[in-house]
């Protein structure tokens, strides 16, 4: 699972901004592959050769869940 983290510009009060580790494919072997960020309540998903400037799904972890299940059940 990727963890969130907090930004290294987050304030003391708890007023902060957390900020996914992304992770490519396991199965990528061009570097040119999805990437998947991971927390409690959301997964996001985006085209690792865009980086940042890739437009990024969001599913419930519920959703994710039911997707990658019927991938591996094809």
């Amino acid at each position: 699972m990727i963890a969130w983290r907090k930004s290294s510009y987050s304030f003391s009060n708890g007023n902060c901004a957390e900020v996914a580790a992304w992770r490519k494919a396991s199965r990528c072997q061009t570097g040119e592959c999805t990437e998947v960020g991971q927390g409690d309540a959301v997964v996001a998903i985006r085209d690792s050769r865009l980086g940042g400037q890739s437009p990024v799904l969001v599913f419930t972890p519920q959703a994710w869940a039911a997707f990658t299940a019927g991938l591996k059940a094809s």
